[in-house]
């Protein structure tokens, strides 16, 4: 197998297209062209590694391998399976079982994942050794960026990064999502001084569990040190707007802090005030300009106003998180929303080898060496595909199964994985398209994630969940002989936070007007129960503002449906969209709308899952 570039200090300076790269850099981009030149070799020798170092785990063996490592039995008697699937020796492994259930190698944490089962995050199981892989992937990232903006090492990036809440399992395991592992881990904590991984956060603000404190200090320190930030992001696209809306709101309160070089009282954590001293020095010259900025009518381009020499946004703008790109784009000037790699819980994937291309034609090119990829062929109707998630895949769509090399240009897959870690054939349910090849290696743009309905931030809500928490909502109506006749639903970020609009058509037997405190009361009913991944970014990440139900007036849902038929869709075979996205239907809804209801609090939530928690 290729070996993976390995830091061994700056080399001598040398040309390649768009940048002077060094040693390290060239490496990087050779390793990229080495496993994808060699896609297939590399592909079969990682799923025969897989195979070899876990063929008598109890998993592997309870379905017949029997020792077997070779390619054709392990896909000829390992199923392709679901979360729920392994959901009974996951929880074996959370409740404190050590034997080689899933791994022959210790499992060393869970992470969680956004994605949820019945109601809570999805726990995958990792191993040590997986910080490396994920380590590989994020060292690729710069050398691939200054092929097309070179000079990133001359100066800094201000990036908005956090760590989440974590909880431990029964059996004494921690259970965190991916990136807060990753923060926490010594790969990022004791990095070696790189000029591409030179952030304007020190480590203290990053790994501030208080989301106030870390946002606070992680803005005063990108402002102190403005003229030297090249790139801005942060994880997803809601996250940087987060940041900016943040700003907005205590602009004055930061620059009185650089006016006069203290740090306000609110920041409390004394690892944080100690890291942040070391960059906070007066500065009224700074704090005027800043002011004057933020006192402008107008927001538009403040981004490239306060930070001058910025080069690009590092977002993810692929997926859901294309609804936020106007509002980036008005706070930027238009600057280049990169999206750098693709990752998810179970696996890291792959990476953006045209960094600059424009959000709708982002393509990921998998990285052969990172997991054992396969491949299940989808054919989407209105928004779904011809493949069941929850009944096993019968015989015809086993053998329909591709591996990476073999997929086709244009046709649209669902992601099936096998991991070092312990995941056997794991549907991850993102729907991909081939839109080219790098190499021998397809290049997939990132469709979207099955079944899901509604998302604002990291949440995902479904179909089936949403329908849950109108009925539960709807029996509070009961009383007043009220029902729920018709429903839909959108994410709205016009604000931010975004989020949850229900739009509620309302049939009335009785003669009981229902007071605003009832459909206030609906709004939360809903909230309490929807997933924790939703709970969560409501009630501790506050990514998530409160649900709003919105009462419209009778006949709209007719009207909608009229709409739906003149624009070509058959009488028989309408049902009325449970979420919608197309501005049209929109503005259809909002001027039928009587009368509109937010959740009054917060729901409730706490870290780990509620059977931990009892």
């Amino acid at each position: 197998m290729p070996e993976a570039p390995k830091n061994r200090g700056n080399g001598a300076g040398l040309g390649v297209e768009g940048g002077i790269l060094d040693d390290k850099n060239i490496r990087a981009l050779e390793f990229i062209e080495d496993v994808t030149m060699n896609a297939k070799e590399v592909q079969m020798q990682v799923l025969s590694e897989i195979i070899t170092r876990n063929s008598n785990v109890e998993y592997l063996q309870r379905h017949g391998l029997n020792g077997r490592v070779d390619a054709d039995t392990f896909k000829k008697i390992v199923p392709v399976v679901t979360y729920e699937d392994m959901l009974p020796d996951i929880e074996r492994i959370a409740n404190g079982d050590m034997s080689p259930i899933l791994c022959s190698k210790p499992i060393s944490e869970f992470l969680t994942s956004s994605g949820t089962s019945g109601g809570e995050r999805k726990l995958m199981p990792t191993i040590e050794e997986e910080l490396g892989r994920r380590s590989l992937l994020y060292s690729l990232l710069m050398p691939v960026m200054n092929q097309s903006v070179p000079g990133l090492d001359e100066g800094k990036g201000m990036y908005f990064l956090f760590v989440k809440s974590e909880a431990k399992t029964p059996g004494g395991l921690m259970a965190r999502p991916v990136l807060t592992s990753y923060y926490k881990s010594s790969y990022f904590r004791d990095r070696p001084y790189d000029p591409y991984t030179n952030y304007t956060s020190p480590n203290e603000t990053i790994l501030c569990p208080d989301s106030y404190q870390s946002m606070y200090s992680q803005l005063l320190c990108g402002l102190c040190q403005n003229k030297e930030v090249l790139r801005v992001g942060a994880v997803f696209a809601s996250g940087f707007i987060r940041a900016i809306r943040f700003l907005e709101k205590h602009w004055v309160l930061l620059c009185k802090d650089i006016r006069a070089g203290t740090l306000d009282s609110q920041i409390n954590d004394p690892s944080v005030r100690e890291a942040v001293k070391r960059i906070l020095k007066p500065n009224p010259e700074l704090a005027d300009f800043i002011e004057a900025e933020c006192r402008r009518e107008s927001w538009e381009g403040i981004i490239t106003r306060l930070w001058p020499n910025t080069k690009y946004i590092d977002v993810i703008v692929t997926g859901t998180m294309s609804q936020y790109i106007p509002t980036l784009d008005y706070y930027s000037n238009g600057l280049p929303l990169v999206c750098t790699m693709y990752a998810s819980s179970e696996c890291y994937f792959g990476l953006n080898l045209n960094p600059l291309c424009k959000p709708s034609e982002v393509s990921y090119t998998l990285i052969p060496t990172m997991a054992y990829f396969e491949f299940l062929p989808v054919n989407r109707k209105n928004g779904f595909t011809n493949v069941s998630e929850s009944a096993p895949l019968n015989e015809k769509e086993h053998q329909e199964l591709v591996d990476l090399v073999d997929v086709k240009l244009g046709q649209e897959y669902e992601l099936v994985v096998t991991t070092y870690a312990g995941l056997y054939r794991y549907r991850v349910g993102d729907i991909l398209c081939v839109a080219g090849f790098k190499n021998k290696a397809p290049q997939f743009k990132f469709i979207c994630r099955k079944n899901v309905a509604l998302s604002i931030d990291s949440d995902k809500t479904d179909e089936f969940e949403l329908q849950n928490a109108v009925k539960n909502a709807a029996d509070h109506l009961l009383q007043f002989d009220a029902s729920v006749t018709e429903y839909t639903s959108y994410a709205d970020t016009s604000t931010i936070p975004g989020h949850y609009v229900l739009y509620w058509e309302i049939g009335l037997s009785g003669a009981t007007p229902i007071p605003p405190s009832v459909f206030e009361d609906c709004c939360l009913i809903m909230e309490e129960s929807l997933n924790s991944v939703y709970r969560q970014g409501r009630a501790s990440d506050k990514s998530i503002g409160p649900l709003e139900i919105r009462i419209v007036e009778g006949g709209t849902f007719d009207k909608l449906m009229d709409y739906a038929l003149s624009q070509g869709a058959s009488i028989n075979q309408y049902k009325t969209p449970r979420c919608v996205k197309y501005a049209p239907i929109i503005e259809l809804l909002n001027p039928r709308v009587v009368s509109n209801y937010f959740s009054p609090k917060c729901p409730k939530w706490v870290a780990g899952h509620k059977q931990w928690c009892t």
